[in-house]
């Protein structure tokens, strides 16, 4: 029987604390003082919603093997290209295969659950991946700046090795405008809170669960968790009593940690009930968004197969403070700043030269000699080892998902950073390999030579008058 069978998430290294948006903001705002606790995550200056859901999948792709991926979905309300294919990008990222078919899923905050629902009808033969990523924008001082966080998910779906059996799926769709957002809008648009929460949010999410249970067969209480996604932490709460349900049956929201992560946020959610997950246990998950998908689990012994089990835990834990909100108004492009001549400077791309690098540039994909096994980077056709020298004896060698140690670094307090200073320095690979990257996700303090690096995948740039958005891999502190 078809069901999840991996899975992974991202989320970001920043956290910005609602208290430090309530002192900056307060003033035009004192109504969100209410909700200045806690904290939420925020995409770093060189993020995007693909970047993020190419680390989710990265981090799914440490229990499925990449070859025995069919296809790769792309969920999320804020993606960079509208039309240029976001999934071919992330597939390439991910160093798929090229007959990976790829397909994107938007438009609303459901796309997520939806996304899963269409890998999860499909033939038994199929193993799909479903990224999930979303980086949604409210304006400054209002409410849903303070709500909306960043985040990734990544769900494989297959019919092998299955942690998670799919029991039903039921869903309810309707033109229910709580948030909208058009081309050219860079703010997410909302309206009445309390008619969204009366209107929608207290009716819809129902509607879709009881239908599942009744169509399933199965009572509330045959549940273990149930998950549904969060208005704010009042509404979750008065939710899981107009369900019926126990405090131990009701997933964390994960509101005060993380923000509201849009599309993503059910998603996230289900992994966090995974990772505590026991064979038999049910777990129930439900998205709202122009309605709700409703899908019903069981869980297997394959999961105690699972390498990792404590990834939310590792995302949440590793973080840093963003202290500064002007700096947090910068990261999201709010405010314009005087970067001078060079930081204006955006060289024009050649598209036709990133074709032809596409596996250098894209997948991180150097060379590994036949002859002595040294790997290089970028590929070259003479190995660089001088004890051999062989030449036209390479194999293509991915170094993406490959870890290092620092060799050497410098911080940059001239040349142009969104995140002063620029950090770079040369990784020295394990099992072989030497290339210089920047480095991301850290402070200057924290470097050392010898650290441990891992590969992410980044915007390297981004030319709005061409519509272009360069991406590149940077180094960054090794995680867990």
């Amino acid at each position: 029987m078809k069901g999840i069978t991996a899975y992974g998430m991202y989320l970001p290294y920043y956290r910005l604390k609602r208290e430090t948006i309530f002192r900056a903001m307060g003033w035009f705002n004192p109504g969100i003082a209410g909700m200045a606790k806690g904290e939420k995550t925020v995409a770093n200056y060189d993020e995007d919603s693909l970047t993020m859901a190419v680390a989710a999948g990265i981090d799914c792709l440490r229990d499925v093997e990449r070859e025995k991926i069919d296809a790769l979905y792309i969920a999320s309300t804020t993606l960079p290209y509208k039309e240029r294919g976001n999934a071919s990008i992330a597939s390439a990222a991910l160093n798929l295969s090229p007959n990976t078919r790829t397909a994107e899923f938007s438009g609303c905050l459901k796309s997520g659950t939806t996304a899963l629902i269409s890998a999860l009808i499909a033939p038994d033969t199929e193993t799909t991946m479903i990224c999930m990523s979303d980086c949604r924008l409210g304006k400054a001082g209002g409410v849903q700046e303070q709500l909306f966080g960043d985040g990734a998910a990544a769900i494989a779906v297959g019919s092998e090795g299955v942690i998670a059996t799919l029991v039903g799926h039921y869903s309810v769709s309707y033109d229910f405008a709580d948030q909208r957002r058009m081309d050219g809008d860079r703010f997410v648009r909302g309206w009445e809170e309390r008619w969204i929460r009366e209107a929608g949010y207290s009716k819809i999410i129902p509607q879709a669960i009881n239908g599942l249970l009744t169509q399933c067969g199965v009572g509330v209480k045959d549940l273990t968790r149930v998950i549904y996604s969060p208005l704010s932490m009042r509404d979750h709460m008065t939710m899981a009593k107009r369900l019926g349900l126990e405090s131990d049956q009701v997933q964390p929201p994960l509101i005060e940690p993380v923000g509201n992560t849009g599309s993503t946020h059910p998603l996230i959610m289900l992994i966090g009930a995974l990772e505590e997950a026991q064979p038999g246990d049910k777990i129930l998950v439900a998205s709202f968004g122009s309605g709700s998908d409703a899908l019903l689990f069981e869980v297997t012994d394959e999961i105690k197969k699972l390498k990792s089990r404590n990834k939310l835990k590792t995302n949440l834990d590793y973080k840093g403070e963003l202290e500064n909100y002007t700096k947090y108004l910068s990261f999201k492009g709010m405010l314009p700043k005087e970067i001078g001549i060079r930081g204006e400077e955006v060289a024009p791309t050649s598209l036709s030269l990133s074709w032809r690098e596409q596996n250098t540039v894209l997948r991180l994909v150097g060379s590994r000699c036949k002859a002595c096994g040294t790997p290089q980077f970028p590929r070259d056709p003479v190995c660089i080892n001088p004890e051999c020298g062989a030449v036209d004896q390479m194999e293509d060698y991915a170094f993406s998902d490959k870890t290092g140690v620092l060799f050497t670094y410098t911080a940059d307090h001239l040349a142009y950073s969104e995140d002063p200073p620029a950090l770079y320095g040369i990784v020295d690979f394990e099992g072989g390999g030497r290339y210089w990257f920047d480095i991301t996700d850290c402070q200057m303090e924290s470097l050392e030579v010898g650290k441990p690096l891992q590969m992410t995948f980044r915007r390297r740039y981004l030319d709005e008058g061409r519509s272009i958005a360069g991406y590149f891999w940077k180094a960054m502190p090794f995680k867990g």
